[in-house]
């Protein structure tokens, strides 16, 4: 029983953390996927960025 509560604590806490994360670069205007979007075909539907196609 205990293990089970400390458990879903680390889970939650680290849910927590990446959700937390993802609001700071969201927040800082950084793409979510953190690979840039060069060569991504959704570039146009994400955070507005303009991306100039090749």
């Amino acid at each position: 029983m205990v293990a089970t509560i400390i458990l879903a604590g680390i889970i939650f806490g680290f849910m927590a953390f990446v959700i937390g994360k993802q609001i700071k670069k969201a927040k800082n205007g950084e793409s979510g996927c953190g690979c840039g979007c060069s060569g991504c075909s959704s570039a146009n539907a994400c955070h507005g960025i303009k991306v100039k196609q090749k």
